[in-house]
């Protein structure tokens, strides 16, 4: 049981999720639980909080497979889970092979395993474990790494994707703190014997920094830079914001008009990061001089070209060469980072979404976009046979209403409001 001590934390825990809402009257959110120590305690203050609004928490663990205890570790954090009353799903991962960049592709078939789970149960709000020590350590990395304001700004509170709100309510909470809680409520907890790796950049940085509590003086240090870069991230996102509406205009198909006029250097990054289809925008030094001086010129998986026929200026097109690979077609499928399945589509068995390539130049008489557009528009194919270019209409109004393909890219916060229509 907590003690009334802990309530502090309780209340500390609302109030961040006071600032990351707004929620429903009664809220469903998930919560990544891998069983260590922060998610354990993400979990007990997580049910707290929607007990308190007749709400419902799902906990989600992932068993990547990699060691051979990890489905034990998994199937005994369900179980003291199931002992706080919350109810919880393993996702099993058995695709991952070591290899290169084993971290990256473990975050990615992690975070997505979440957003699939998420989803399928709809939910609109995924919570993560992340605390003070870990946003220390992200902003150490990012600078070793040279990152410009934006990524000095360390994690976001909340990020939005195509389908979830991501929360990390714990982001100024010392990791002691977290402890603490638990052993007050009596509850154990898995140690991940990765976070002890000396082999890999993070647990180096954590010995270094020697505050395992995260509550020593260069932490506080690194969160108060954190908050200065994020509230001087969040101006230059109003001013880009404010540019970009004056200049570019991003259309469904995939690409955007661009006056010809110079962009704010943030503004630029993230035009490059909507039209690429990026998870992360170009690095600041490399695209200074052209959003300043714009040319045609190929940057950042975008080809910039003049607009030709299309009006004054230019316009800011997907790179065909750096365009993904067709991809198996699903409803919720995306593809090259850009456009998304419609979660209704009917789609054949053994379908495709990719790019329709050399297929624009039969196609020509159905738009008047021009063919560095058409050639990257997404298309649906069973084997060599194309199915359907809903952009295109193709092969008719009546026949693409199966195959609802949306224009869905990355959200920089600068430019979101162009696709949810509310600038």
């Amino acid at each position: 049981m907590l003690r009334g001590g802990d309530r502090s934390l309780i209340d500390r825990f609302a109030k961040s999720m006071a600032a990351l809402g707004p929620f429903e009257p009664v809220p469903r959110v998930g919560a990544g639980v891998s069983g260590g120590a922060d998610s354990m305690a993400l979990a007990l203050l997580a049910r707290c909080w929607v007990r308190e609004r007749g709400g419902m928490l799902l906990a989600l663990v992932v068993d990547h497979g990699l060691r051979p205890e990890s489905g034990t570790e998994a199937a005994t954090t369900v179980a003291r889970l199931a002992k706080l009353g919350i109810e919880a799903r393993v996702l099993m991962l058995r695709d991952l092979v070591r290899g290169p960049a084993l971290a990256e592709r473990a975050r990615a078939a992690r975070f997505a395993a979440l957003e699939a789970a998420c989803a399928g149960m709809g939910i609109l709000h995924l919570l993560l474990g992340h605390h003070a020590a870990d946003q220390a350590e992200t902003l150490l990395i990012r600078a070793l790494g040279g990152s410009g304001l934006t990524g000095m700004s360390g994690m976001a509170g909340l990020v939005e994707t195509g389908r979830l709100r991501v929360l990390r309510p714990l982001l100024v909470v010392p990791p002691a703190r977290l402890r603490s809680l638990l052993r007050s409520a009596g509850l154990e907890w898995v140690e991940d014997p990765s976070n002890a790796d000396s082999s890999a950049l993070r647990p180096r940085l954590r010995q270094l920094r020697r505050d395992r509590d995260g509550g020593g003086s260069a932490t506080a240090a690194l969160l108060a830079a954190a908050a200065g870069s994020s509230r001087q991230r969040d101006r230059n996102d109003r001013i880009a914001a404010a540019n970009l509406a004056e200049q570019v205009v991003f259309r469904p198909e995939g690409y955007a008009m661009w006056s010809g006029q110079s962009l704010t250097t943030h503004a630029f990054t993230a035009l490059l990061q909507v039209i690429g289809g990026a998870e992360y925008p170009p690095a600041t030094a490399s695209v200074v001089d052209l959003a300043a001086v714009p040319r045609p010129a190929t940057i950042a998986g975008v080809r910039l070209l003049p607009a030709g026929r299309l009006g004054a200026g230019l316009l800011a097109v997907r790179e065909p060469a750096a365009m993904a690979p067709p991809v198996a077609a699903a409803p919720g499928t995306i593809w090259d980072g850009r456009f998304r399945l419609g979660g209704d589509a009917c789609v054949p068995k053994g379908a495709t979404l990719g790019a329709l390539g050399d297929d624009a130049a039969r196609l020509r008489r159905l738009s008047h976009l021009p063919s560095a557009v058409m050639r990257t528009l997404p298309a649906i194919r069973r084997g060599s046979a194309l199915l359907a270019v809903p952009h295109l209409h193709y092969p008719d109004r009546e026949g693409c209403v199966c195959f609802p393909v949306l224009f869905s890219p990355p959200q920089p916060a600068a430019a979101a409001p162009f696709w949810f229509g509310d600038a």
